[in-house]
């Protein structure tokens, strides 16, 4: 009489899949890759990625029309239009070169042309206008891509445009696939008393392929233990995974359980769930190999528990589904009436509303596709949406992630990325979203529910000294209890061109120059405000003090550019993109809290990797930074 297969004692689901993934871990390792970008679609990096070039390259023009030099278009008005000669501009198409004297350019629709072939114009030009600076989309050395991302369309467009042609990712694992049975039988043959048609291996090729690894069918094995075993023997020292259909059960031409013993170990045979039960987890050497029972309801609910979790862990990936969610806007939207617009956000829960934060909405922003958390769509014949309204939000992840993120809004600083690199690694689907306002822009955004954390730096004239003032003047009477987490202290100064050629030594000297500010209420312009008050002088004599860029990479990368002398920002900046620097003083980069979210399990984590000797030796490479109390937690109300 032929052996039956008996299974007795079954074990729940996560013991059996957790003894098995354990086994994994320990015998096979996990492969990488190197392969070009434009056939990295779907697969997940190694490692962060960082820009190479600007996006732009060069100054652009973001309009049709003509280059001018705004200065000489100050007369111009309605009442007396001023007439420009063909040796006053240029014209140029959306994206051409903006190169001195040149720094503005006027729309062709705006232009009136004359019978003599001179082109009039009815209101002045504002410096920058209608220009797209170098490096307004992605600055060279920035983060484009953390560790363990899965690349998207638009990931790829990023990292061609920021120069990178090729990427280490991990390595696509090949699962072979036996489906067992001598009653079974290809579709296109012909139907005999008893046969069923195969289709469950054409399920699993698909599954396999939908996971991003690569499915070889290997057709169908009669019930015949030799040809079985010599079969998946083959297939172990062939391929990564093997995954045989049928044969499990406990019927005497089950044979599969017998095989898997004799060529290498199972761990587990019968899982207490229902349909499903005789489910086989083996190995053989270090290839793990699957049994999966017949029905194809039971053979579904067994590979979407134990196949898809093992080809997830062999590819490190993760799986992700897009939902929509309800959320409060925290910034009003205006929208033309004509179209139906898509506007990408990030998005985070702050205490029990999901705060969608819209992102840069401009055609050619390219970054704000990768590190939108989704899309909030303004229908057609909608002006806008007021912030604090409820909007639909399709998520590019999972909602699960959305409630594990650390949502920081306030003061740019290189650390975010590094801290967004590491979260994840260390903590799985817990990440940090950052969006980068200004700090006193993040204090208000703190106050109004929006935000977890605000990264502030901000100085008090009256004490000299950084953040605590602030945080009480703004919220001594809200009735919040508020918190500091230290972060680093930082060298502010001037980020200059290699070489200094302007001599830039002290804040007197930025008034000989073309200057770079940051947007009102980010500390670092409260800063440069604070320096000119105390030298006595006027903003008025700094050519440049009204054009405004929102971090430090990006400043650094206008002056690498040549487009201006001179910007405030952070020494690591500078270095990053090997330029002079030529130190102000240090100041205190913190996280403003309310103290009850420090209990939070995603703010627990952003606490601990920011006390970690691996986060701080990073941000010492950097330059310019003092990690002594990182981490550390400052009562304040």
């Amino acid at each position: 009489m032929a052996k039956r297969n008996l299974y007795l004692n079954v074990i729940p689901v996560e013991e059996a899949l957790e003894r098995y993934l354990s086994v994994i871990k320990e015998r096979v390792a996990i492969k990488t890759e190197t392969i070009p970008v434009i056939r990295s679609l779907g697969r997940v990096t190694v490692s962060a990625i960082y820009a190479k070039y600007n996006s732009p390259l060069y100054n652009s023009a973001a309009m049709d029309g003509i280059a001018v030099s705004a200065g000489k278009t100050t007369e111009a008005s309605d009442v007396k239009p001023l007439v420009l000669h063909k040796s006053e501009y240029v014209i140029v198409d959306t994206g051409d070169p903006i190169h001195e004297p040149y720094d503005a350019v006027i729309m062709a629709e705006n232009l009136i042309e004359t019978a003599d072939g001179e082109i009039q114009i009815t209101e002045p030009a504002m410096s920058w206008q209608h220009i797209r600076p170098v490096g307004e989309d992605i600055v060279a050395h920035e983060l484009i891509l953390t560790s363990n991302h899965k690349i998207r369309p638009m990931d790829i467009g990023v990292l061609l445009s920021a120069g990178i042609t090729e990427i280490e990712v991990y390595k696509q694992i090949n699962v072979a696939i036996f489906a067992t049975g001598t009653e079974i039988i290809e579709p296109d043959q012909n139907i005999e008393d008893g046969s069923i048609i195969e289709s469950n291996s054409r399920m699993f090729e698909g599954l396999v392929t939908e996971q991003g690894a690569k499915a070889h069918r290997q057709g169908i094995l009669k019930d015949d233990y030799a040809l079985i075993r010599d079969k998946v023997k083959e297939a172990c020292d062939k391929y990564d995974m093997v995954i045989v259909n049928a044969g499990s059960s406990a019927g005497t031409e089950d044979f599969t359980v017998h095989v898997l013993r004799e060529l290498g170990e199972v761990f587990v045979h019968g899982v207490a769930i229902k349909p499903g039960k005789p489910v086989i987890l083996a190995m053989v050497g270090n290839t793990p190999v699957v049994g999966l029972p017949g029905y194809p309801v039971s053979a579904y609910i067994c590979y979407q528990n134990f196949v898809r979790p093992l080809i997830n862990y062999l590819q490190n990936s993760l799986d992700s589904n897009k939902e929509i969610v309800e959320a409060y806007l925290s910034k009003r939207l205006v929208s033309s009436l004509k179209h139906k617009e898509y506007v990408r956000v990030k998005v985070g829960k702050v205490e029990d509303k999901i705060i969608a934060t819209p992102l840069a909405r401009g055609a050619g922003a390219a970054m704000s596709l990768v590190r939108a958390d989704g899309f909030c769509v303004i229908e057609q014949n909608q002006e806008g949406i007021e912030a604090g309204e409820k909007v639909r939000v399709e998520l590019c992840r999972s909602v699960d992630e959305i409630e594990n993120t650390v949502v920081s809004i306030g003061s740019h600083d290189l650390i975010l990325d590094v801290l967004a690199d590491m979260i994840p690694n260390k903590f799985s689907k817990m990440h940090l979203s950052s969006s980068h306002v200004g700090s006193m822009a993040g204090l208000m955004a703190l106050k109004r529910g929006e935000a977890h954390i605000a990264p502030i730096h901000l100085l008090d004239e009256e004490t000299g000294s950084y953040n605590i003032a602030i945080i009480k003047k703004l919220f001594g009477n809200s009735g919040k209890h508020m918190a500091l987490i230290k972060g680093v202290k930082r060298v502010q100064g001037f980020i200059v061109p290699k070489g200094n050629p302007k001599h830039i030594t002290e804040i007197s000297d930025v008034t000989k120059c073309r200057y770079v500010n940051r947007q009102v209420g980010a500390g670092t312009r409260v800063l440069f405000d604070y320096l000119l008050k105390k030298n006595g002088i006027a903003s008025s004599e700094v050519n440049g003090y009204d054009k405004e860029i929102a971090t430090h990479m990006a400043v650094a990368a206008l002056v690498q550019s040549g487009s201006v002398d001179c910007g405030m920002g952070i020494e690591s900046a500078a270095r990053a993109m090997d330029l002079n620097f030529v130190p102000v003083g240090h100041e205190e980069y913190d996280f403003a809290i309310e103290e009850h979210n420090l209990a939070l399990p995603h703010v627990k984590a952003f606490i601990e990797i920011l006390k970690s000797a691996e986060f701080q030796e990073k941000v010492l490479q950097l330059g310019g930074y003092e990690c002594t109390h990182c981490g550390e937690i400052v009562q304040v109300l």
